[in-house]
């Protein structure tokens, strides 16, 4: 009885510190006042944080009337001001709310945080997107590119930045600080996005491996018993790694620009470096063939039709006979030449047809997206449970023409993927 007493206390003390908050006399008095809110909401427990996201989704809209008698005045009399006054009554109340929230000590960290909660809830509580939308808004102008700032992750670096980058590398996991080690010898970089609001807490890092030549594989590049190359033999920078810290930054977009400036910065230092290129995984490529009954091939040239027909009977994928065989024990090494040539196929044509497509290939959308050219498939070039689970051991290498990273952009927004000689030739 106490502890719902209690509980209900809490939510009360939440929901009256957000309303005072976002008074007018709040406005003089706003950062202890989010400070107050802040430390109501920390004593919620996550059902009533559930239930106070969608109490801002009930209580926090823009007036349906104001928007529309605006709307109608701004059609009549399109001027600076109604256009002015359209924007003001549109904007949720949620949105000056999180702003002034933003006051506090730990604000920013407080909406990250916050976002990241309503983002697990979306999926059952779809009436939590708008308060989602808010968020997504102002933390896209809160965490702009022209506020961040590049640093490159070194062994001298503190141990608790360290810490984070082994706690949040995603592709390739690293194995404790001996591997860490490896990774930031100087033939290996790490560079990382800041945030002046949150300046111990790296947002996105990446991962680069300075190389003679483009690999085609991942296991020598995380090897931590590797030795490590002089400067005169850098001649390519392998970017393959690219992991988010910050969960609650979901689709605020920083890694595009964070390699862009990485490319830059390694230019500057080693003039000899010619060739910039990752060495990236195709997550979702096996998923995408356990699907293939449903596949629009309206849009595929005939050759590559052909070649896609070929391949599905190479693996007798309509029975999904082939997909057990890859649960119990398959291995590239195992595999005919037929058999090669037909996952070869098929993958260049998931990642030249359908990376443009909604729901294409997300790690091909960033680099394809970023102006990068699909330059090689890679047989066996991740040969852990994990990728061969994913995409059958297959890597791609993208790369980055720093003189032609916007025309690419532009073409791959327009649908076209730029493909090198070698891809062509697999379909």
């Amino acid at each position: 009885m106490l502890d719902n007493m209690l509980r209900a206390r809490h939510m009360t003390k939440t929901i009256s510190a957000t309303k005072k908050l976002l008074s007018e006399r709040g406005e003089s008095n706003a950062a202890s006042m989010a400070s107050d809110l802040i430390e109501n909401f920390k004593t919620l427990d996550d059902e009533q944080k559930s239930e106070y996201f969608v109490h801002l989704a009930e209580k926090f809209n823009p007036s349906p009337a104001d928007v529309l008698s605006a709307a109608e005045l701004y059609s009549q009399e399109p001027t600076a001001d109604n256009f002015v006054w359209l924007m003001k009554v549109s904007e949720s109340p949620r949105q000056e709310l999180l702003r002034r929230l933003n006051r506090a000590p730990g604000g920013t960290h407080t909406i990250i945080n916050m976002r990241h909660q309503v983002l697990k809830l979306l999926p059952k509580k779809p009436e939590l997107k708008a308060v989602d939308a808010d968020m997504q808004h102002l933390l896209n102008s809160w965490f702009n590119p022209g506020f961040l700032k590049m640093h490159q992750v070194d062994w001298k670096s503190p141990a608790h930045i360290l810490e984070k980058i082994i706690q949040h590398e995603a592709v390739h996991e690293i194995d404790g600080w001996d591997d860490l080690r490896r990774r930031l010898q100087p033939d290996r970089r790490c560079f990382s996005f800041f945030h002046p609001q949150l300046p111990d807490e790296p947002l996105i890092f990446v991962e680069v491996a300075l190389l003679p030549d483009i690999p085609e594989s991942i296991a020598p590049l995380v090897d931590k018993k590797s030795p490590a190359l002089e400067s005169n033999q850098y001649k390519c920078a392998i970017f393959y790694s690219i992991s988010n810290c910050q969960p609650g930054l979901r689709g605020v977009s920083m890694g595009n620009f964070l390699i862009k400036r990485v490319a830059e910065s390694l230019k500057k230092e080693f003039p000899a470096l010619k060739t910039f290129c990752t060495l990236s995984p195709i997550p979702g490529l096996m998923e995408w063939l356990s699907s293939h009954a449903d596949l629009p091939l309206d849009h595929l040239k005939p050759a590559a039709l052909e070649k896609y027909q070929e391949a599905i009977k190479v693996f007798n994928l309509k029975d999904k006979s082939w997909h057990d065989r890859l649960q119990n024990g398959w291995h590239p090494d195992l595999s005919s030449l037929k058999e090669k040539e037909a996952l070869m196929a098929l993958c260049a044509i998931y990642l030249l047809y359908y990376s443009p497509r909604r729901g294409g290939n997300s790690v091909a959308k960033f680099h394809l997206g970023n102006g990068a050219k699909l330059h090689r498939i890679n047989w066996s070039g991740d040969l852990s449970k994990k990728a061969i689970k994913q995409s059958a051991g297959l890597m791609v290498n993208y790369l980055y023409d720093l003189d032609k990273v916007e025309d690419n952009h532009e073409r791959f927004v327009n649908g076209e993927v730029i493909y090198s000689r070698a891809v062509s030739q697999l379909v």
